[in-house]
């Protein structure tokens, strides 16, 4: 197994990477439309719209984006960006070395496991570590040393219906409802900025409550000092804070009703996420080397990587995932 590979980013950014890394762009594009029937044809049909969404979103990566799209040449780029269906567990929790975020990703595409890859990027207020793929503009999982960590989970789906055989209708909703907002960037160009312009784990925290955002979202935070731990709830313009218990699935913590938590995996979606947090929260004050708290039912056929991040001492511990197992080396970076 090779190592996740790191590359530099200070200068240039996401676009820079595209570039860098285009054999790996594209192979990361062929691998999400691939998964989708008729993702070629839908690439074609959807960019545009997803172009005018993300205009009207306010973002500031955008122009980032356009130059993705033209280094690849390949249609299917803007509509990539304007995804947003994964799951995740995620646990912040007190070790010796400060505050830890351990974080599993799960995404239905197989290949992003082996093509994840570290950035070193950097903003106005620091650099930062980003656990990423070539030709991804937003960030879902990163630490920034001596500052803060956080990472992004799904949160749960609003049902209009309680009709099983309706659940696409809510799909179709849901997106909709997104799809015709203004002003309201995507989360993970949200969380991009707080790593860019945030130079403590309260401005992070406080971006991150009330910046925003185009959909609802579970951000999960933590500090350099003991305590500083957060998961951040967002459903449109309302946010919950919780400093204590901070592990995470997706669903909100305390409140089902008119909601379908998200799943990868197997048994119902509010089953299946209790025992992902539960076996996540089993690891609360355990500290196993080289990953091993990453076993069955947090990692499970759909995961893609698993990350343990300390912002105090700039540690981050990173591997790709694919349904037949651990698919890089674990790779560590202070």
């Amino acid at each position: 197994m090779g190592a996740v590979p790191i590359v530099d980013l200070r200068e240039g950014g996401p676009p820079a990477h595209a570039g860098q890394r285009r054999e790996q762009a594209l192979a990361l594009r062929a691998a999400c439309l691939g998964w989708l029937p008729c993702g070629g044809l839908l690439a074609r049909l959807a960019d545009p719209l997803a172009r005018w969404w993300l205009h009207r979103s306010g973002s500031p990566l955008v122009g980032e984006i356009d130059a993705i799209a033209r280094t690849l040449g390949r249609p299917g780029i803007w509509l990539l960006h304007g995804a947003y269906a994964f799951s995740c567990t995620a646990l912040a929790d007190e070790s010796p070395e400060g505050p830890v975020l351990r974080r599993t990703l799960d995404w239905p595409f197989p290949g992003l496991g082996r093509l994840v890859e570290v950035t070193r990027q950097r903003g106005e207020a620091g650099e930062f570590l980003s656990a990423t793929w070539p030709g991804f503009a937003g960030v879902l999982t990163a630490v920034a040393p001596g500052r803060f960590a956080a990472s992004i989970n799904q949160a749960p789906m609003r049902r209009r219906t309680s009709v099983c055989w309706l659940l696409w209708l809510d799909y179709v909703l849901n997106a909709l409802a997104a799809f015709f907002t203004s002003g309201r960037p995507p989360p993970e160009h949200v969380l991009r900025r707080a790593f860019e312009t945030c130079a403590t784990f309260e401005e992070a925290c406080r971006l991150l409550a009330r910046a925003p955002v185009a959909r609802p979202v579970l951000f999960l935070v933590t500090g350099r000092a003991a305590g500083e731990r957060v998961l951040i709830e967002r459903d449109g313009d309302q946010t919950r804070i919780y400093r204590d218990n901070t592990v995470v699935a997706n669903a909100w913590r305390d409140r089902s009703h008119g909601w379908r938590p998200r799943v990868c995996g197997e048994g119902t979606p509010l089953e299946n996420n209790r025992r992902r947090v539960t076996a996540m929260a089993a690891c609360t004050g355990v500290h196993p080397p080289n990953l091993e708290w990453a076993t069955a039912p947090v990692v499970n056929a759909f995961t893609r990587i698993a990350v343990e991040m300390c912002a105090s001492s700039g540690r981050l511990v990173v591997a790709g995932w694919e349904a037949t197992g651990r698919v890089t080396a674990i790779t560590e970076l202070t």
